[in-house]
């Protein structure tokens, strides 16, 4: 194996990382696996909780790809036991563990989804039952005593628990062990995680060196901000963008973000180096470049990531004409509807434009993202007259498109 020199891949890995613990002792584990041809073993963790990715997801599974492209081992690691768990990190309430048999499913859709970004023939899959799940119980208390109770409890939502008087059930405390028992199992030199995983990556160092291995790095990357640009990225909040939807849901989405939040998620979804980004920026605040056009180009990055650069372009090229030129869309979905009364328009668009929620539909009327016939609907409880025969048009942001016909 033939490494490229440990300043450049250094220099390659830093872009996009928030943490690196520590950066001395990964120079010197590149430095090692230069000297000696052997790769280095890079693991990241998923609990498959839900079966789809998300934009958000990728900032980590693209790390992880960096290292692949350097040579190194990249180890994709579906946590099939700690699912049946049940990740504490950030949670506010002991969370339900998953069935072996949705852990299953889910874990089977999201590894088709992470080969968009990973080389599959060089990927290695592991599953966390194979080691865990042969745990005896003179195992388990053996674990279990290489970790104090205090350190546990520094963890800020068990801590805030705690003085909220919240339930935290014995199994909870066991998941950060667990999970560093994971990189002893598969002798990690670098675990990978976003920074809310920061706890469970440096216990993983801990728990390494009780059972006489050298510690791992931990490597953490930034969490993604929605669409929204100003929360956490997550489907149930509706600020998402899905790896699997179409190039033209996708370039929409992303064509809707804040200006401001546009550089990182050029640092954390492409894969531009940081000084073009930084000449993009440099150029868009000076008026050099027209915002909306790096936002296009930005785009069109991704899109092509995950389809082709064909499909950017035609997304594009219809965001263009429909957003810019206030043109109707190539496809627009009709719909049908029987004269019975009135109904709210929130409860309808969650049906037809395919919202997570009622709060969702109603976040997007008071935003002024909804228009009814080029008429902007800024009052959440708005109802829809069907009374009568007529055909209006309904247009939910910038990418949705309607035609309703009440017969």
């Amino acid at each position: 194996m033939h490494f490229r020199p440990v300043d450049e891949q250094l220099a390659y890995l830093r872009k996009g990382a928030a943490e690196i613990i520590r950066e001395e002792e990964l120079k010197a584990k590149l430095e090692k696996s230069l000297s000696t041809g052997a790769p280095l073993r890079v693991k990241l963790g998923v609990d498959p909780t839900a079966p789809d990715i998300h934009l958000g997801h990728t900032v980590v599974i693209r790390k992880l790809k960096h290292f692949q492209d350097l040579g190194h081992t990249a180890i994709f690691l579906i946590g099939d036991f700690t699912a049946m768990v049940g990740d504490p990190t950030g949670q506010s309430e002991t969370r339900p563990p998953l069935s072996p048999e949705q852990v299953q499913a889910n874990a089977t859709t999201y590894l088709e989804q992470v080969y968009k970004i990973l080389d599959r023939e060089k990927t290695e899959v592991r599953y966390n039952s194979e080691w865990l799940g042969k745990l005896t119980g003179h195992d388990m208390i053996k674990l279990c005593g290489h970790y104090r109770l205090a350190r546990m409890l520094e963890r800020e939502d068990f801590r805030s628990r705690l003085a909220g008087n919240q339930p935290i059930a014995i199994h909870e405390l066991l998941y950060p062990l667990l999970q560093a028992y994971d990189s002893v199992a598969l002798e990690a030199d670098v675990e990978l995680g976003a920074t809310e995983q920061k706890f469970n990556l440096l216990a993983g160092r801990e728990i390494q060196r009780e059972y006489g291995q050298p510690s791992q790095v931990a490597f953490t990357v930034p969490i993604l901000v929605g669409t929204d640009g100003e929360r956490k990225m997550s489907k149930s909040l509706g600020n998402y963008v899905g790896i699997t939807e179409s190039p033209g849901e996708m370039f929409g989405k992303l064509m809707s973000i804040p200006d401001e939040l546009m550089w990182s998620y050029y640092e954390l979804l492409t894969d531009l180096p940081p000084v073009e980004i930084i000449g993009l920026r440099q150029r868009a605040e000076s008026g050099k470049a027209h915002p909306r056009d790096v936002k296009t180009n930005l785009a069109q990055e991704i899109v092509a990531g995950f389809h082709s650069k064909d499909a950017a372009q035609k997304a594009a090229e219809e965001f263009r004409r429909v957003f810019s030129e206030r043109q109707a869309p190539t496809e627009v979905t009709q719909w049908f509807v029987p004269q019975t009364g009135k109904e709210k328009l929130a409860k309808l668009l969650v049906r037809w434009a395919d919202l997570s929620s009622r709060a969702e539909a109603e976040r997007l009327i008071r935003q002024g993202a909804v228009e009814i016939d080029d008429k902007t609907i800024s009052d959440p409880a708005y109802e829809i007259d069907f009374n009568k025969p007529r055909t209006f048009s309904i247009r939910v942001g910038k990418r949705k498109f309607f035609k309703v016909e009440v017969q």
